[in-house]
């Protein structure tokens, strides 16, 4: 028997393969892998299937910016009530807790700077937790999700010497 972990790892490598492909690489039938995949999405242990885009290489205005929350909490209201209400954005991508000198991580994704930090001034900052914003745009990709994007541009910057 094929291990769950085995059909993730091949899922997160490409998920666009179809399900012969994956049972030949794991060495079970279709059907296994039909009932795994059914099995991970019922566990919510897979949550979607999504492209890793190079937004680069389109023609359109994409913005992404990384955006720390420091937040301040009292008896009623923990992280979670916080992260619900920050989640419903369209504009959040990702939103996580972590460790550090500061408290949520989100990412936000709009048409352009000013979409971007009109977001986080108007609907992010007024949440009465949250204490601090500090907005990092991307400026550009170099790797995402383990794919790196290769870019044939040099880096036109001056080197400098002593």
């Amino acid at each position: 028997m094929t291990s769950k972990q085995e059909l993730i790892d091949l899922l997160l490598n490409d998920a666009r393969q179809s399900v012969d492909d994956i049972a030949r690489q794991l060495g079970v039938e279709a059907a296994t892998v039909d009932s795994l995949i059914d099995e991970l999405e019922s566990e919510g242990a897979v949550r979607g299937y999504q492209a890793v885009v190079d937004w680069d290489c389109l023609d359109t205005d994409h913005v992404r910016a990384k955006v720390e929350l420091n937040v301040e909490l009292d008896r009623e209201t923990g992280y979670q009530k916080v992260a619900r209400r920050i989640a419903k954005f369209s504009e959040v991508s990702s939103l996580r807790l972590v460790s550090g000198s500061y408290d949520l991580a989100v990412d936000v994704e709009g048409e352009s700077m000013h979409d971007v930090s009109t977001f986080v001034s108007e609907q992010i900052a007024p949440i009465p937790e949250i204490t601090q914003t500090v907005t990092h745009f991307v400026m550009t990709t170099y790797k995402e999700r383990g794919i790196y994007f290769e870019n044939n541009d040099e880096d036109d910057r001056l080197a400098v010497s002593p």
